[in-house]
């Protein structure tokens, strides 16, 4: 799915509208996620805080009535690009590390982490413990093989 300069545009001011309700540095950390949600036959995206408080939302007009099975895996990369260009912006925010960015469902269920953010990790894209399973897997092989 392609992304209109608009659409880009809302995505963005709905970052700056984040930054400017969410603790500064200079105010003390409160939250530790966001959560992203997006209503697929409306076309609204809602962003809230940990305590359900919803912070800011608009419509892409672009999501509006968009059937596809696969929207929200397409949706995905735009909100990660928009968010990586976004980073001097959201480095503004004040939140207990590690945080994340969360892509919620219509029934608010988590279908991705789009931003994760710990000490000294910025992690934009893919999945934290991708390919974990394989390392433990190499580890223990290694480790058995000593013996």
């Amino acid at each position: 799915m392609k992304a209109s300069q608009q659409t880009l545009k809302k995505i963005e001011r709905v970052i700056r509208k984040v930054v400017e309700k969410c603790p500064s540095q200079l105010q003390d950390p409160l939250l530790t996620d966001l959560y992203f949600q997006v209503i697929q036959e409306t076309g609204e995206l809602l962003v809230f805080d940990d305590d359900d408080n919803e912070i800011t939302r608009c419509v892409v007009d672009e999501w509006i009535g968009n059937t596809s099975d696969s929207f929200y895996d397409d949706i995905q990369p735009i909100l990660q690009r928009v968010l990586e260009e976004q980073r001097p912006e959201i480095d503004k925010i004040n939140l207990l590390r590690p945080y994340s960015f969360v892509l919620m469902g219509e029934d608010r269920e988590t279908i991705a982490d789009l931003y994760l953010v710990d000490d000294d990790t910025i992690l934009i894209s893919g999945d934290l413990m991708e390919g974990l399973e394989e390392d433990l897997n190499s580890f223990l092989k290694k480790i058995m093989e000593e013996d």
